[in-house]
């Protein structure tokens, strides 16, 4: 039994390997067209947020796909989390993609136990008014589906479970402040997952916001860089567990984009092709007496391309 579990292990450990190769050949091996940085779930977003922007594609076919490549260091209880994704636009109004989550086990006895291998995401947005350079915001409504789900509650059931979110949200580039571009960023979901799945379910679905504020500026190099944070509003409580409190998610992050220009046209514009994305996120200490996940002032790193 021992043998098999080592066995499983390197077998998982080697395929995380060769998923997060192709991804980064795909990204060191193309220099052509654009698209915009993917988030953790691979919409079109910041770290955390879904922004209501879509990828660039024509007004009668798809675009090129964007991938990306996220991992959280989620610490010693929660262990890590990589994220790799494809989303691809559609008729300058739409867009779809999958994101296939990988865990890398915690260290700690009794609560590590507790997160499965990784899940499936799927996800669509579709834009329904698009910004103009004056006042109006871009809105977008969109979802985000999960399957294969054994954290926490699927882990006391012994069985995989599925989550999802439905959200409108809005986003607006101001660039009145000259040489100053400012990102606003404001919505609501229903949603029945907890963590985005990484803690498993909530209860029930519940309503949700979500926030994020940030300005860019020219960084050394032609590059540009936009330095912002988000908030994600969570449900309270976790499938399986009544006694836990989770607490809001708050990241702050830097997107760095190499040679890329100034979003004075509005974010959506530029649509840089290669971006960095460096934060901190607050997850969780002590969500219940006695337990505490340590994931408070996590490390994450993100990078996405677009053909």
């Amino acid at each position: 039994m021992q043998n098999l579990t080592h066995l499983c292990l390197g077998l998982r450990s080697t395929k995380m390997r060769a998923m997060l190769l192709l991804i980064f050949l795909t990204v060191i091996s193309t220099k052509t067209a654009l698209a915009q940085s993917l988030n953790w779930e691979g919409q079109t977003g910041v770290f955390v947020t879904p922004l209501a922007y879509v990828p660039p594609s024509t007004e009668k076919g798809l675009g090129g796909p964007v991938v990306a490549y996220h991992y959280l260091d989620a610490g010693q209880v929660l262990g890590g989390f990589h994220q790799v994704s494809i989303s691809v636009g559609a008729l300058e109004r739409l867009e779809f993609g999958y994101t296939r989550n990988l865990h890398q086990d915690g260290s700690t006895a009794g609560l590590s136990s507790l997160w499965g291998s990784g899940f499936n995401i799927f996800h669509g947005k579709f834009n329904f008014l698009q910004e103009n350079l004056s006042w109006r915001p871009a809105l977008s409504v969109g979802f985000v589906a999960r399957s294969g789900v054994r954290n926490v509650g699927g882990v006391i059931q012994n069985q995989n479970t599925t989550n999802a979110d439905f959200y409108v949200v809005a986003t607006k580039t101001v660039t009145t402040v000259r040489r100053l571009p400012l990102v606003f960023n404001f919505g609501f979901k229903g949603t029945n997952a907890s963590l985005l799945g990484l803690a498993g379910n909530a209860p029930a679905y519940q309503g949700r916001l979500f926030g994020a504020a940030a300005f860019a500026f020219r960084g050394p190099r032609r590059s540009t860089i936009l330095l912002g944070s988000e908030l994600l509003q969570q449900p309270r409580r976790v499938e399986g567990l009544p006694g836990i409190v989770v607490p809001t998610t708050i990241t702050y992050a830097a997107r760095i984009v190499p040679g890329g220009a100034l979003p004075l046209r509005a974010w959506a514009v530029e649509t840089p092709r290669l971006t960095i994305d460096l934060g901190v996120a607050q997850i969780a200490g002590t969500v219940a007496p006695g337990v505490n996940l340590e994931a408070r002032h996590q490390f994450a790193f993100g990078v996405s391309y677009g053909f």
